[in-house]
């Protein structure tokens, strides 16, 4: 049993800004010696104004990560709400490597909306992004998955199955669907070998949130912090490696201790 990814071909999406989650799961799969191809839409990172959106950051991680001795592949920007290109996408990640094993599902929509300005768009934007091309890509990837390969599926869900988000709704009831799916897929592919698990990384500081908000929510993790993307990316590691070979159809909880119970919502 190893740590070690040497040799696995592993997409990772939601990769398109330096302070995000996927920028560290890449990091993370390539130092443990995977071959890591990344999958992002840079489009929306500008529509949410995000402070550290970078033109061609992919690219740039990619090139970056190969000068320090590691394999990362960069895919063209695209819209996974279109109902084409989750699996376009699965298609041309595993003809970088001729397979994938390893699919990390970290993309997602949201945005913050009351039930009283709820439209049909915005319902539709987070189920498309969040389940549909979610679905369509663990298709795609059984589909292409060699059968004498172990292979391993992680889902990015979050905290709405242990307390309320109403601000964002519709993001809650996609991410609690990610649930269903993991456990679904998990026993649907356990014949091909192929592990499906799901992770809920907890209030992260992606760059998202500052000032006040920032500082209520430092204090309700025990240990007076945020959670970090290379927290995430650590548990990411762990269940694409051997060690986790027995491990799947599972939700994991690593916020922190996170305490719900002092929450204003």
């Amino acid at each position: 049993m190893t740590l070690s990814l040497v040799e696995k071909n592993i997409l990772v999406t939601g990769v398109s800004r330096p302070m995000g989650i996927g920028a560290a799961i890449t990091k993370t799969l390539a130092k443990a010696g995977a071959n890591v191809i990344t999958h992002g839409y840079s489009n929306y990172d500008k529509e949410q104004q995000y402070k550290d959106t970078a033109a061609h950051f992919p690219s740039t991680l990619a090139n970056k990560l190969a000068e320090e001795g590691h394999c990362v592949t960069a895919l063209e920007s695209s819209d996974l709400s279109l109902k084409d290109v989750p699996e376009q996408v699965i298609a041309e990640a595993a003809s970088k490597f001729g397979y994938l094993d390893g699919l990390v599902l970290n993309h997602a929509y949201s945005v913050c909306m009351s039930l009283e300005e709820w439209t049909a768009e915005h319902i539709d934007a987070h189920m498309n992004i969040n389940i549909r091309a979610s679905m369509l890509m663990i298709k795609a990837f059984a589909k292409q998955k060699p059968q004498n390969r172990n292979s391993a599926i992680t889902l990015f869900t979050s905290g709405q199955y242990l307390g309320p988000m109403t601000r964002e709704i519709a993001y809650a009831v996609s991410k609690d669907a990610i649930i269903g799916l993991c456990k679904q897929a998990a026993i649907a592919l356990a014949p091909q070998n192929i592990r499906v698990n799901c992770i809920n990384p907890g209030a992260t500081d992606t760059g998202y949130c500052e000032g006040e908000a920032y500082e209520t929510v430092e204090k309700m993790f025990p240990r007076g912090r945020w959670g970090t993307p290379e927290d995430a990316a650590k548990l990411v590691h762990f269940l694409h490696s051997d060690y986790a070979d027995w491990i799947t159809g599972e939700v994991i909880a690593s916020e922190g201790g996170f305490r719900r119970d002092i929450m204003l919502d």
